[in-house]
């Protein structure tokens, strides 16, 4: 049996590697990955266009103003002079931010009053708006304190745990590695079977001593091996290109990659059983892959999605390798952690695999 499998592992190797798409796809498209995603997908807001509008002639409200156009990531792009300049440019969108400070800001503080400052931030990116609100609202609670005429009751202590400088880069590509791996071996798989029906050697399985599950243990490994060692490239220049610490057990990353790409080669490998051509095994990828990562944490929590939504995400292979790799990178996760997420990829995998058997034996049958 070996001897066989063996025979159709290295013909998967040739066939994979003669291939001009699985190339690209295995060599490549994780660099581009690599060099391109961690950057633009990042979450940190570094360039801040701001527009001021101050209407106080004193000089509380000058220095409230010099500490957003003096802060790390703000750049003055206009200064207004009326409230009707506002509109136009939150429209036209060229300020992420708008400080408007009203005519009796200075004379009210010093008077022990109320002095209200406006903030306006351009919502139709939400997310980037409330970072944005964030950041303003540090600066004001700094300038608060120090007009504090006396020591504050509560003085707020912040600290990140895990990730303390809260850099985008150290959250992303912990991810990043689960869809690279994700997207490689589901397009090698889903072009294995679609590849050989097109150019006819499919038909001469039929005349062949080996299994059903033989042929799937045959093409699960080349895909397998190819996984675990981009997965290596992909931890070397996340460690030692983009600094993003390794703190937990590589082996423990290892065990729920294995079972990761053992559930996303099943499914590639049912999707290129159902697909005649490989542009249809290639939409096929392509629908999983969209869901899969949309439903695995990686984009948005997944308790802030509806509760019929996250007893979806259960299925979801990549949710519990997302939780597993940020553990291993970011926390030192225990045993325990591990354990916990990979018994569920592991049924998920062992389940795809049978199911892909299944579907290779009707068709050889």
């Amino acid at each position: 049996m070996w001897g066989r499998i063996s025979a159709l592992i290295i013909k998967e190797f040739l066939a994979t590697l003669k291939d001009k798409r699985s190339r690209g796809v295995i060599i490549a498209l994780p660099f581009f990955q690599l060099l391109v995603f961690p950057h633009a997908t990042t979450l940190d807001v570094t360039s801040i266009r701001l527009a001021v509008l101050n209407k106080d002639s004193g000089t509380l409200g000058r220095d409230l103003a010099a500490r957003f156009t003096a802060g790390q990531g703000f750049r003055l792009v206009a200064t207004l002079t009326h409230d009707a300049g506002i509109t136009p440019l939150v429209k036209a969108g060229k300020v992420d931010l708008v400080l408007h400070i009203g005519e009796n800001f200075s004379q009210n503080l010093k008077q022990g009053l109320s002095a209200p400052v406006q903030l306006i931030v351009d919502g139709r990116n939400s997310n980037t708006a409330l970072i944005l609100l964030n950041y303003t609202s540090q600066i004001v609670a700094d300038f608060n304190r120090e007009m504090a005429r006396q020591p504050l009751p509560a003085h707020l202590v912040e600290r990140a745990w895990f990730n303390p400088n809260l850099l985008s880069f150290w959250s992303m590509l912990p991810g990043f590695l689960a869809i690279i791996t994700l997207v490689a071996t589901l397009s090698i798989t889903g072009f294995a079977v679609a590849r050989e029906k097109e150019v006819g050697t499919f038909q001469q399985l039929l005349v062949t001593p080996l299994r059903p599950m033989e042929i799937v243990i045959g093409k699960t490994i080349p895909a397998l091996i190819i996984g675990l060692g981009e997965s290596i490239v992909i931890l070397l220049i996340a460690v030692y290109g983009y600094e993003v610490p390794l703190i937990g057990n590589l082996l423990f990353l290892y065990l729920g990659l294995f079972f990761f790409l053992l559930s996303s080669i099943g499914t590639g490998l049912m999707i290129s059983s159902l697909a005649r051509t490989q542009q249809q095994a290639l939409l096929g990828a392509f629908f999983f892959i969209v869901p899969t990562v949309i439903l695995s944490g990686f984009a948005s929590p997944i308790a802030n999605m509806p509760e019929w939504i996250q007893i979806l995400t259960y299925l979801n292979p990549m949710r519990y390798f997302l939780e597993i790799s940020h553990g291993i990178f970011l926390k030192d996760a225990s045993a325990e952690f591990v354990l916990a997420r990979v018994w569920p990829m592991a049924l998920i995998a062992s389940t795809a695999l049978l199911l892909a058997a299944w579907l290779f034996r009707r068709r050889l049958y």
